[in-house]
């Protein structure tokens, strides 16, 4: 027998084994109407409703939705009324300028655009065919009581194209199927230990790969999830403290803001011997993780992956054998990226760039086949990122592509590129990753000034801050005489970068 595997799938057994749980409790401090406490037969029935009202719109199987939001019900409820109906959700970063969001839904071709009301003044000349604000609920959601068209359900269909930055100036629509997305809920709910007696905290963007896929882990399995709208450290240990939170993921920055905010906290710091936080974007330092384990009291679980691999490929947890180890052997071994998930494979090729195989890889980027094959050429993706394997073990040594994460958000070092170049004074440029200690890595632009040109670091920052997302923007300009380049003109970004790195084992942090 071979059913289908969809995301309505998740969303079916909560409302048949769990439908009076709270299953979502919603950011108290929304903009629009909060949606408070809901059971999971609200939600199956508000996600009804939304693809009833799709139905209402004319919007076909296939088509697109795109969601500009931050953490909000209504955005998890998406994934299921979009998703669930056979349509494709495309979740936008709320952090991109209005010129960027324009582009991803251009390119998708959405024919829905849903934005949050906080952006929705900043996205006013952004449009689609259909344009609703989140919490007009009467154009979002059709009546009471409302049933949609069935869909003849297809693993193989697109659920999400989710827009990373990669090697391009232009972001790249990753498209994930309703086979990748269940796979990945099933590997990483296995690994993580997720149950019904846990309580997740939504402190992961949902639009980014999806919350890890984490909406679709916890709603399957009955958890109920605490929406947090905005990071902040001392308000992550009260959810923790109030909701009962047990496990949350988060990239280095939000572990830090959580040690800051736990160093003025009053009482004993919540959670101990009770929440694991896992943890990916980039590794931290060994002293972080052992910081976790002592001053929280939190168990840390590492993994590696990317937008492209839905995302979840290699997982490091704690195990038995670790466990007469001292705190700092212990965290010594959890900041290497991991063993494979189960199902992945992975092979290193002959430059030590790191391959994986597995069902949770992408179907291809949204109308660009050539991206598509390079990626996917051999039968393996191509991450680009640089690592060594020792026992199984991955390590993520350098990044092969030209892409700086920081904070956990991918940022393409060519599309700052281009913006510096657009600026009169500049005219040679290049855009590097250097070590922090807060946001793993930060941007750093060197800059060659036209003759007779005077500009400061200031102005340069404020116009990158002007053009595009700013956290895609340099936090430090250095102005040269020249840069590193081959004979044939290339610029050696890894001789550019060998300074700021000296002294390390690894190329990130």
């Amino acid at each position: 027998m071979l059913v289908p595997m969809t995301v309505s799938d998740f969303i079916d057994r909560a409302r048949t084994v769990y439908p009076d749980r709270v299953g979502v409790v919603d950011e108290p401090d929304q903009p629009a109407d909060p949606w408070g406490d809901l059971t999971y037969a609200e939600v199956a029935a508000l996600a009804e409703r939304q693809a009833a009202r799709l139905d209402e719109l004319g919007v076909g199987v296939g088509e697109r939705v795109a969601i500009v939001s931050h953490n909000a019900a209504r955005m998890l409820v998406s994934f299921f009324g979009v998703c669930g109906s056979g349509r494709v959700l495309v979740p936008v970063n709320f952090r991109l300028k209005p010129d960027e969001v324009r582009y991803i839904v251009e390119h998708s071709g959405a024919r829905v655009l849903l934005v949050d009301p906080e952006v929705d003044a900043a996205l006013a000349d952004v449009t689609a065919e259909h344009r609703f604000v989140l919490g007009d609920d009467a154009a979002v959601l059709a009546p009471e009581g409302s049933t949609p068209r069935p869909w003849e359900r297809d693993e193989n269909a697109t659920a999400t194209i989710n827009y990373t930055s990669g090697t391009t100036a232009r972001p790249k629509g990753v498209q994930i199927t309703h086979r990748n997305i269940w796979t990945n809920a099933l590997t990483f709910g296995l690994h993580a230990g997720v149950s019904d007696r846990d309580v997740y905290l939504h402190t992961l963007p949902m639009f980014h790969a999806n919350g890890w896929g984490m909406p679709f882990v916890a709603t399957g399995l009955g958890v109920r999830q605490v929406v947090l709208r905005k990071v902040d450290g001392a308000e992550i240990l009260r959810r923790v403290r109030d909701q009962g939170v047990t496990y949350m993921c988060a990239a280095p920055a939000v572990v830090n803001a959580v040690l800051d905010a736990a160093r003025t906290w009053e009482g004993e710091v919540p959670g101990r011997d009770r929440v694991r936080i896992i943890v990916a974007g980039a590794p931290p330092p060994t002293t972080t993780v052992a910081r976790v384990e002592s001053e929280l009291g939190w168990e840390f679980i590492q993994i590696y992956g990317l937008t492209e691999t839905s995302p979840l490929l290699t997982i490091n947890r704690t195990r038995e054998e670790w466990d007469d180890l001292g705190t700092e052997e212990r965290a010594a071994r959890l900041v290497r990226a991991g063993v494979p998930a189960l199902g992945v494979t992975l092979s290193l090729s002959e430059e030590d760039e790191v391959l994986a195989r597995s069902n949770v890889v992408l179907e291809g980027y949204w109308d660009q086949p050539e991206e598509s094959a390079r990626c996917l050429d051999g039968g393996w993706f191509h991450t680009g990122d640089g690592g060594t394997i020792e026992d199984g073990y991955l390590t993520i040594s350098d990044r092969k592509k030209d892409v700086i994460i920081t904070g956990g958000e991918n940022v393409s070092s060519i599309e700052v590129e281009d913006v510096l170049f657009s600026h009169p004074a500049v005219t040679e440029v290049a855009v590097i990753g250097v070590p922090d200690e807060r946001w793993g890595e930060t941007i750093k632009a060197l800059v060659v000034l036209a003759e007779g040109e005077d500009v400061g670091e200031a102005d340069l920052i404020a116009w990158c801050k002007e053009r595009a997302a700013g956290y895609k923007a340099p936090t430090s300009v250095e102005f040269r005489d020249e840069l590193a380049r081959t004979a044939t003109g290339k610029l050696q970004k890894f001789k550019l970068r060998a300074p700021y790195w000296e002294g390390r084992d690894r190329q990130v942090n």
